[in-house]
């Protein structure tokens, strides 16, 4: 039983007619009755009974129907989800993230392709910072990733906000109560900051102020993701250098100062140029619609 045998039937089945039968399959009456005896021969029963004025249906052709029409519908899901899928419109795409920064972007991002592109899902890797997203991206285990600029060149990016840095202190800390800070009203103080590991942009940043203001940085803890960096400074651990993004996440007993002439770390999507997926270039898309 071939598809084309199948398509003739329904065709016959529904219409009872083989000349409007024809015509709705573009082919020639000839060739269709053919098909059907070819058919009927397969299956050793007559699915039609003919007469010079009327074609109808036997038992074996009214029992062939419902598994038919399931068949054919089964063929048009497989055809439509490939086709989807091979031009971007569904498919899973793997995104690594970590920090505020990437917790802010992955919100809007999953809202903008809930509107636009609903097919695709997002496979959210946490706690994925900026050297690790690299890595796996680049090797083929990531598809996308956050991550503060810059990358390198093999990797293609989509700049996605400009953060600018702020100090996280306990609320009863000596400092909390300033307007501002410089990066030298720091010194002495314990930081809690991500792992090294990780290849945080931001770390690496809290590392660069402290010594531009001419002091190294004393490590009091690690914490794996913003909120228990968070909860860490909360209950006195030490101060954090964090991005402006942290203060959409409210902890008691943290307060936030704006750190005075803070550089801007860049935050951008990255994947891979040669990513051939469609469901990547789609997400790609919609982000850059929503930058632009």
């Amino acid at each position: 039983m071939e598809l084309r045998q199948l398509r003739a039937f329904l065709a016959v089945a529904e219409e009872l007619h083989f000349g409007r039968a024809a015509e709705r399959l573009h082919i020639a009456q000839s060739p269709l009755s053919q098909t059907i005896r070819a058919l009927e021969r397969d299956l050793g029963a007559e699915l039609f009974a003919r007469t010079t004025r009327s074609v109808q249906l036997t038992a074996a052709g009214e029992s062939l129907l419902g598994p038919a029409r399931v068949i054919a519908a089964q063929i048009e899901i497989a055809r439509t989800v490939v086709r989807s899928t091979a031009s971007g419109v569904t498919g899973v795409v793997s995104v690594g993230f970590g920090g505020a920064s990437g917790y802010t972007v992955i919100s809007q991002l999953a809202r903008r392709l809930e509107e636009r592109c609903p097919g695709i899902e997002l496979d959210l890797r946490p706690q994925t910072y900026t050297g690790e997203v690299l890595d796996l991206v680049s090797q083929g285990l990531l598809d996308m990733g956050i991550v503060g600029l810059p990358v390198p060149r093999d990797v293609a990016t989509e700049t996605v906000r400009q953060e600018s840095l702020m100090v996280a202190l306990p609320a009863d800390h000596r400092l909390a109560t300033r307007e501002e800070l410089d990066a030298a009203d720091l010194t002495g103080e314990r930081f809690v900051v991500y792992p090294a590991a990780h290849g945080s942009s931001v770390r690496e940043m809290t590392f660069t102020v402290c010594h531009s203001a001419g002091f190294t940085p004393v490590i009091a803890r690690e914490a794996p993701d913003p909120y228990s960096l968070l909860a860490l400074v909360g209950a006195g651990v030490g101060v954090a250098v964090v991005v402006a993004s942290t203060t959409d996440i409210t902890v008691t007993g943290v307060r936030y100062v704006p750190l005075r002439n803070s550089p801007v770390l860049p935050i951008a999507l990255a994947w891979r140029r040669d990513n051939p997926a469609p469901a990547v270039r789609r997400v790609v898309d919609v982000l850059r619609a929503h930058v632009n």
